[in-house]
């Protein structure tokens, strides 16, 4: 007969595997190519600057860093003096105050001073004296008049010898007509000849506004100061450290100061490879002499931010004109000259703050340069984010399935506590940004499917399992069979099993005595704690066969301790209808008592009958023998009789030798055994009594009758057992009629 069922649970569970891997796969696909860099998907970039902001956050040193101090032009101050812009000799005032007073030890601006300051009063001055009716005494006060007039002179009269390094603007936004520009650039920190073999991104500017020649040329140098590198969402991160202009390299404020602050060290690159063409290399980090700054690809620096606004000392620029300023916080500092009023429109959204002030942007690029302490984002994080998906994709597919649900969970937790914990450890210990967010996001994503695919897709496979197997074994072991994907095969084959068989002594006698519906409820209630302790012991039932039962173990899943298994069963359900006894008194049923036998050994097993009807079941010699065993706990007076086999396969428990028997229709000897328990647990008293038996029965084999006989009455004195009775009834046969010498023990069964 041709079986149409084979293989089940090894064909779904191998398609099940390739399926979800092919889920795993096919979401990974996107975030490769995110992660890759061929092209950007919004929500993952979304995400990852999300948690670039969080890391952030969770990490800011935190403080007041007291080395660059803000002369801040803030509300006060606007009250205090007017609007903004102020005049050039109110700006002349505020620097020799800062220097002279305050002993600052460089000042920048992160403003413009691009036009100049209200010509009108010079023109009147110089109307009046191009006339020729004015006195000579008015006139020379009119031109010692015009000379305090000229504020952008004072300006740049008060930078002489000073470190002060002015602000400009670069225009991303026109179109090379250099007729837009305005004022002086000032000298660039690398020239376009240095720059023949490096191809690196620069922002590249336009043009320019840029500060007056006159103050220009006086001051010490001069930085952009506008942000052309402001991510997506209008989020300050990156700052540009340089932008190239005319094929030249211009600093920022930031960069310029720093430089300086450090004693004007040569500007290098410093790429992933020193070796071969440079205009093949990726770009790591500037060099300003020994120290080492981290950039992107575009030189980009990543803001170090110290923690939220005020994180470096705030000083109103009123109180320094004034004089009222604290000294001790402006000697010997780097000053930053910025707005933080809101009308001057310098607030940023950054990662620490949302209307943070641009000027302290600065003071943290500057402390960042000085102090080397910028975050990198290596080229290499590429790999370890796509190597991270590719392994999370992996397990998700092949470990994830195999677990609970509760142990579902905490995988997925582990999982991304360890990813987390991995980061932020690359993150604070090595100032590296390794992105993370899209390898989190696939992991839940990628798991939902998986969880999804298990709950619409495999609970199918669990329901063929149950249609197959349900009637046999319990649900617990078919959800074991589900989740140990184990190769399930309803096809014969033959395996080392053990079978169980079990029947109600004098059941026809009892049915014969009962209606219909009563013996209905009595099997039941019989039957029903027989499979539950066969199925509490992962045995699986065959039949019922009236008032018998036949179950085996080692099929369908493979179970190694099938003797155990199979001889536990048969103790519990012999002790089980001992509890009954009282309860079915109670109901006026008679008392049950039932046959046990255990036999182990090779049986074919899988879907047998016919085209009309099959059956999950085992077959084979071994098999008849178990049904024997049970026929015959009558005849030696017990209720419970296994084969040598199963005696050999569990050597912890004690056994009473029985006998050695040749069952009908076998020539070959089978010895049979009385369970009795684990050794462990067996009485002082029995295992004395045990002893002595088996010293009455190597008498009995070696045909020393009086001896033998005499040791069995002793044991059927003390202890009521039918063995003794039945072994002293074969010696006075044998004292009558010996056997012979050829005699090998052997009783020969005569029924089944």
């Amino acid at each position: 007969m041709q079986n149409p069922v084979t293989g089940v649970a090894r064909s779904l569970r191998r398609g099940h595997v390739l399926a979800r891997l092919g889920v795993s796969a096919l979401v990974l696909i996107p975030f490769l190519i995110h992660a890759a860099g061929w092209k950007s998907i919004g929500i993952l970039t979304e995400l990852e600057t999300f948690a670039y902001d969080a890391r952030v956050r969770l990490t800011v040193p935190g403080g007041i860093d007291p080395r660059i101090v803000i002369v801040d032009l803030d509300e006060r101050s606007l009250a205090g003096h007017g609007h903004w812009p102020w005049s050039r000799d109110t700006m002349a005032a505020l620097v020799n105050r800062l220097f002279d007073d305050y002993q600052v030890q460089m000042l920048g601006f992160d403003v413009v001073f691009s036009e100049a300051d209200d010509p009108s009063a010079i023109a009147l001055v110089d109307d009046l004296l191009a006339g020729d009716e004015l006195p000579a005494s008015l006139r020379s006060r009119l031109a010692e008049r015009r000379s305090e007039l000229e504020t952008d002179r004072i300006f740049a009269e008060s930078l002489i010898a000073r470190d002060v390094v002015l602000g400009y603007a670069f225009r991303f936004d026109v179109t090379g007509d250099q007729s837009s520009n305005s004022g002086l650039l000032p000298a660039p920190v690398v020239r376009r000849q240095q720059l023949e073999d490096v191809t690196v991104a620069f922002p590249r500017a336009r043009g320019y506004v840029a500060p007056l020649d006159i103050l220009q040329s006086e001051a010490l140098s001069a930085g952009f100061i506008n942000k052309p590198l402001i991510d997506a969402d209008g989020v300050t991160r990156r700052a540009a450290t340089l932008t190239s202009f005319d094929d030249d390299l211009y600093a920022s404020l930031g960069v310029a100061m720093a430089m300086h602050a450090l004693g004007n060290p040569p500007l290098r690159f410093v790429f992933a490879n020193s070796e071969g063409n440079l205009g093949g290399l990726q770009i790591e980090a500037l060099a300003l002499g020994e120290r080492q700054v981290p950039v992107d690809h575009r030189a980009a620096l990543l803001v170090p931010y110290r923690g939220p606004s005020h994180s470096f000392p705030y000083v109103s620029a009123i109180d320094v004109l004034r004089g009222t300023a604290d000294a001790a916080t402006l000697d010997g500092a780097i000053a930053l000259f910025g707005a933080s009023a809101a009308g001057l429109l310098d607030l940023h959204a950054t990662p620490v703050g949302n209307a943070y002030p641009g000027v302290e942007v600065h003071a943290n690029v500057i402390a960042g340069l000085i102090d080397g302490s910028a975050r990198h984002r290596p080229d290499w994080a590429r790999g370890v984010e796509i190597l991270s998906l590719i392994i999370i994709g992996l397990l998700v597919a092949l470990v994830l399935p195999r677990l609970q649900p509760l142990n579902e969970f905490f995988m997925l937790i582990g999982i991304a506590g360890v990813l987390v914990a991995v980061n932020l450890l690359a993150w604070t210990r090595a100032d590296f940004v390794i992105p993370v967010a899209a390898t989190l996001a696939y992991l839940f994503l990628a798991a939902l499917l998986q969880l999804n695919y298990g709950f619409f897709v495999e609970s199918r496979n669990k329901r063929r399992l149950s249609r197959l197997f349900g009637q046999y074994i319990p649900p617990e072991i078919v959800d074991e069979m589900d989740q140990q994907h184990a190769e399930i095969s309803v096809e014969g084959e033959s395996r080392e099993m053990s079978v169980l068989f079990s029947d109600v002594r004098g059941f026809t006698t009892i049915s014969e005595g009962m209606a219909p519906t009563e013996l209905t409820r009595f099997m039941n209630a019989f039957l029903t704690p027989i499979t539950e302790i066969i199925h509490n012991n992962r045995g699986t039932i065959d039949k019922y066969m009236g008032d018998a039962v036949m179950a085996f173990w080692g099929a369908p899943l493979e179970d190694e301790e099938h003797a155990r298994h199979a001889v536990v069963t048969g103790l519990e359900m012999i002790g089980r209808m001992k509890q009954l006894r009282d309860e079915f008194a109670g109901r006026g049923w008679p008392e049950v008592r039932v046959g046990v036998g255990v036999n182990t050994g090779p049986m074919n097993v899988g879907n047998m009958g016919s085209k009309f009807r099959v059956a999950y079941t085992v077959l084979g010699d071994a098999v008849n023998l178990g049904s024997r065993l049970e026929g015959q706990t009558k005849s030696y007076g017990v209720e419970f009789i296994v084969s040598e086999n199963t005696c050999l396969a569990i050597p912890d428990f004690a056994f009473r030798e029985l006998d050695r028997v040749r069952v009908k229709g076998k020539n070959e000897p089978v010895a049979i055994f009385e369970p009795l328990g684990p050794k462990t647990e067996l009485a002082p008293e029995e295992q004395i009594r045990l002893s002595r038996y088996q010293l009455a029965l190597m008498l009995y084999h070696a045909q020393k009758w009086p001896q033998a006989d005499a040791e069995f009455a002793a044991l059927q004195k003390n202890h009521d057992h039918a063995i003794y009775g039945i072994y002293r009834e074969r010696i006075r046969g044998f004292q009558a009629r010996p056997p012979g010498p050829d005699w090998d023990g052997v009783y020969t069964l005569t029924s089944k």
